[in-house]
């Protein structure tokens, strides 16, 4: 029993506390940009909020794990209108509420699946065109435009210039760690290898093929390194 409880305790996160001190900051900064600029260009609307609740859980992702394929700009972008879009059509074509927001949360996933936009706090967007009260339901297809899409072009911006500026890639792609070691021998799996073991795993990974390449290169490295002669 103890054994199985422990399964739920989440593993100790690879992070420094200046590294989440930073992914704090940015939240902050990337939060109030999007609602002084969404705040300026929606100064005559004063029925639909300007700071939509998912852009919270979406500032985690965007700097908190912005390698995180969940937290990419076309996911939030991506995501975020098409989740809009169905959650509206959802709400105009259903009238009962609950099913309208199962309808438009599972669709919402299913597209972005396709897309390769998946994004979960899209799932909140999809569910807000739903739930958001009499103003978002008056606004219909307006609420996509604006705050939907604003927010999340403007959060992204926000992300864009604070990761780059914190030496971050963003948009995320794999490199060398900080401390490379280069294996002794070149490696001889190819990317349809790891695609293939990726794709056998049985479950989704939140990781990059070639992020998942690269700490294999360097694992290799070090296991190389420690076993050569001094």
């Amino acid at each position: 029993m103890n054994t199985w409880l422990k399964t739920f305790l989440p593993i100790p996160m690879q992070t420094s506390p200046m590294e989440r001190a930073r992914a704090t900051l940015g939240a902050l900064i990337g939060l109030l940009i999007t609602g002084a600029v969404t705040t300026a260009a929606m100064h005559d609307t004063g029925s639909l909020p300007l700071l939509i609740a998912p852009m919270g859980a979406s500032a985690v992702l965007l700097f908190g794990v912005p390698a995180s394929p969940l937290a990419q700009p076309w996911s939030i972008i991506g995501g975020n209108l098409v989740s809009a879009l169905i959650g509206v059509a959802a709400a105009q074509a259903i009238a009962a509420p609950l099913p309208a927001v199962g309808v438009a949360v599972a669709a919402s996933f299913a597209v972005m699946s396709l897309l390769r936009c998946v994004h979960p706090p899209s799932g909140a967007v999809a569910a807000m065109a739903v739930l958001g009260g009499p103003q978002v339901t008056a606004a219909g297809y307006d609420f996509v435009l604006m705050p939907v899409l604003l927010n999340s072009v403007l959060l992204t911006l926000a992300a864009l210039a604070y990761n780059n500026a914190m030496g971050l890639s963003y948009p995320h792609h794999a490199h060398a760690p900080l401390h490379p070691h280069p294996p002794a021998l070149p490696l001889v799996l190819t990317d349809d290898d790891f695609d293939a073991v990726l794709a056998d795993y049985g479950e989704a990974l939140d990781i990059r093929r070639d992020d998942l390449k690269q700490l294999y290169v360097e694992l290799i490295g070090r296991a190389d390194e420690r076993q050569r002669p001094t």
